[in-house]
């Protein structure tokens, strides 16, 4: 009895003092993070900016607190961040130039593009912009194809093959556990519900996204040809040969890249460019430092603000119905709205979406939202890599819209999805037995199929649904019904030809709508003011717990591209029923 009383003492104290020591190691960290955050980066001369692309690219930067203090190796770069540091980089007298170190970058092709034309910007001063990578994928080359001096290892190769998209089908998983989707939609084009009914793309799905993929494709090729001087005929037959498995002289050979070199004697090489001493270390300031480095700008004395409001992710209802914790929440938007709405500081809004939708009755609301608030002030809306289905729903009534060549936008449709569990729930042994007191008092129990009645009434409010979203439209592009329903019906298209078809007004990135922004405001001195405020890294570890951190990061990296869908599957009881939601996730590769 003693030795067990002695094994379960020492037992309970093991775990107190391990708690505690890890509670201490924590608190560290964040004191860390804390005091390193607003530390002013000192620029000493003939400082390079270092663009080290390793991780994944969002919209806007969040430091997640989780991923140090669970010891995560995948970095989240802000493209904000990015765009602002190279900015700062060509205005600051001592920074000479820009390395990029492409090693593996998630993002899609608008985002980049952006990238891509704030370096051009940033050559137009004079200062040089040089690329390297052990081996180059694609998205990664196309960014750095830009560069004065694209460098290679000599054992690298560049992944240049071309595009291609790959949706995934849940019909036959579905089927096997007993389960059926009860589909009602709008629009001919409208597929976002065919991985849930068919086992391969539907002749319209395989038509519109075979146009998407070329229009990227061919935005893409164009780009490098004017940076790299070969000719879009040469580029597709590079395509055509598959360069990642020839030898690093054949990339070379081809133009593709300009040298080849070891990473080790990259520093060598700049500093010979800029005149640095071979024994002198060279001052190289990566992203976090670029982020800390103070703007070379005067202080605006004028009060005027130009506020940019960042809406990314799935469109839902409230904050409570979000599955991973981001996304855009109709109350929370509204709420911000209505105070940049009143103040009167704030000027004009650039509202910055990156959304492939969401809730139909959440984006109704956010339309709302603008509408009342460009009664007040100017809202131009700047598209980033998804501004389809319910996120054109919250753009159609901007006062302008900027969208990127290769944004997917357009998908102006409705769909409802409902499960109906009655195969599963036989082969559980599960029966379901209904006392009721009217006809359709038990509608939308997934425990059986939904009778024609109720069908009925489903697809009648899908039609109303759709209804309203091409009215809104049409209201916001001063076009007929008739020409939004011509170019809608689910459709999408990018960015390009979207201005052919009069839904957007011109190309650009987020510089250009904030440039039109501030022309209709008919402002001079102003600062510009990025909105939601982001979260402090205790109020980050508050709001978001470690098992949905661990349960997402799980699953996104198992999942990869094809998470969106799984997710939408996973929280469908939490969804509402009716969505405008883009057909398909950006799965090119």
């Amino acid at each position: 009895m003693k030795d067990f009383l002695k094994f379960t003492g020492a037992t309970v104290v093991g775990i107190v003092l391990s708690s505690v020591v890890m509670f201490l190691i924590s608190i560290m960290v964040l004191v860390g993070m804390l005091s390193s955050a607003d530390t002013e980066t000192i620029v000493k001369k003939n400082s390079v900016m270092m663009l080290d692309l390793n991780g994944t690219l969002s919209e806007r930067s969040q430091e997640n607190p989780w991923d140090k203090l669970l010891g995560s190796d995948n970095t989240v770069y802000g493209l904000d961040d990015i765009l602002a540091s190279i900015k700062k980089a060509k205005e600051h007298d001592d920074i000479k130039g820009i390395y990029i170190q492409a090693s593996s970058l998630g993002a899609s092709f608008a985002s980049l593009q952006e990238i891509r034309e704030a370096l051009a910007d940033f050559k137009e001063s004079g200062k040089f912009v040089y690329a390297y990578g052990d081996s180059y994928a694609q998205g990664l080359y196309y960014l750095s194809s830009v560069a004065d001096k694209v460098m290679l290892n000599p054992k690298g190769a560049v992944e240049w093959k071309g595009l291609a998209a790959q949706p995934m089908f849940f019909k036959g998983l579905l089927e096997k556990i007993g389960v059926e989707m009860q589909i009602f939609k709008v629009g001919t084009y409208k597929s976002a519900v065919e991985p849930f009914i068919n086992t391969e793309m539907s002749p319209e799905n395989r038509e519109q996204m075979k146009e998407y993929v070329n229009s990227v494709w061919n935005s893409v090729v164009s780009e490098v040809s004017a940076s790299r001087k070969l000719s879009a005929e040469s580029l597709n037959e590079l395509a055509d040969q598959m360069l990642l498995f020839s030898p690093a002289e054949k990339s070379v050979e081809a133009g593709l890249v300009d040298t080849l070199i070891y990473h080790n004697d990259i520093r060598d090489y700049i500093k010979t460019q800029i005149g640095i001493d071979e024994d002198k270390n060279l001052s190289v300031l990566d992203l976090k430092d670029m982020i800390n480095v103070k703007k070379n700008v005067p202080k605006d004395k004028s009060g005027n603000i130009v506020a940019v409001y960042y809406a990314f992710g799935s469109i839902t209802s409230s904050e409570a119905s979000m599955s991973d914790g981001e996304g855009i929440a109709s109350d929370k938007v509204i709420k911000d709205l209505r105070k940049l709405q009143k103040d009167e500081n704030v000027k004009a809004v650039v509202l910055r979406v990156n959304s492939g939708g969401g809730s139909a009755y959440a984006s109704e609301q956010i339309w709302y939202a603008v509408e009342e608030l460009k009664k007040e002030k100017p809202v131009v809306v700047s598209m980033g890599d998804y501004a389809a289905s319910g996120g054109y729903y919250i753009s159609c009534g901007a006062d302008w819209i900027v969208a990127d060549p290769t944004t997917l936008t357009g998908s102006i449709g409705i769909f409802g999805m409902i499960p109906n569990v009655e195969g599963l729930t036989n082969k559980l042994g599960l029966n379901f037995d209904i006392v009721k007191t009217n006809k359709f008092s038990d509608l939308g129990v997934i425990g059986r199929a939904m009778n024609n009645d109720e069908k009925a009434l489903i697809q009648m409010s899908i039609n109303e649904g759709y209804d309203l979203f091409i009215t809104r439209c049409a209201e916001g592009r001063n076009m007929t019904k008739e020409a939004i329903d011509k170019v809608g019906q689910g459709r999408v298209w990018t960015g390009e030809k979207a201005l052919e078809l009069g839904l957007i007004d011109e190309l650009g990135g987020i510089d250009r709508a904030l440039e039109v922004a501030i022309e209709r405001a008919n402002i001079e001195g102003y600062t510009v003011v990025s909105y939601p405020e982001k979260e402090n890294i205790l109020t980050s570890i508050l709001n978001d717990k470690p098992t949905n951190y661990i349960e997402t990061k799980l699953l996104k990296n198992n999942l990869g591209n094809y998470y969106k869908e799984f997710n939408l599957l996973k929280n469908l009881e939490n969804a509402d029923y009716m969505q405008a939601r883009v057909p398909f996730s950006l799965n090119m590769e």
